[in-house]
């Protein structure tokens, strides 16, 4: 048998959180490395546990799991996250993904749903609720959409304008306004956007 996916889950209510372990003690391809009911208690751990795969709740009693994903990508910027919740609604989803997490299930899902998407996520694909996948939510512009695959290839604000054809410093001013439309504050957030798009659209394809 290959390795097994180590999982890490952030979940305050205790009941939940055993029947998630149970569920992917159950699946002989994961296995529960760790275990938070708060904010700080997976601050506390996840340094040590460097999971294959984040599985965080939203709602905590300190925090959010928003909260837990920051602290997640500041170790490891790539962190593959789920998020696993009783609300997908666009706020949920939005904020969700800009935290970098690459799918959001709804708890009342299925045992096999649920270690299906851990899977899924953990190989890098994406796992979002049906029709809500294709960033639309940011209603950025034609120019805007151009400027944030160019970040997302890496290129620097000059060679932006150069293909643009526009002047730098108006460069400059269009990603601040993208950064304000994404909720996002840097750049780099975009990026990896950005990547975890392209890869959810290779994998479609």
């Amino acid at each position: 048998m290959d390795q097994q996916t180590r999982v890490m889950i952030v979940d305050d209510h205790e009941v939940v959180r055993r029947g998630i372990v149970a569920a992917i003690d159950a699946d002989e391809r994961l296995t529960v490395v760790a275990e938070a009911g708060s904010v700080a208690e997976a601050h506390r751990r996840l340094p040590a546990v460097r999971p294959d795969l984040l599985v965080v709740d939203l709602q905590l009693p300190d925090g959010t799991g928003i909260d837990v994903m920051n602290i997640a990508r500041s170790l490891r910027e790539d962190q593959p996250m789920l998020v696993l919740t009783s609300f997908n609604d666009t706020a949920a989803i939005r904020e969700s993904r800009q935290a970098g997490a690459r799918g959001l299930l709804m708890k009342s899902a299925r045992s096999a749903e649920i270690t299906g998407a851990i899977v899924e996520v953990a190989a890098g694909g994406t796992m979002w609720p049906a029709g809500k996948d294709d960033g639309d939510e940011f209603d950025l512009t034609p120019v805007e959409s151009r400027i944030v695959q160019f970040i997302g290839d890496g290129l620097p604000n000059r060679e932006i304008a150069e293909h643009l054809g526009i002047a730098e410093k108006t460069v400059k001013n269009r990603i601040t306004g993208i950064l304000q439309k994404m909720g996002m504050q840097r750049r780099t957030q975009v990026a990896a956007w950005v990547v975890a798009n392209r890869r959810a659209d290779w994998k479609d394809s």
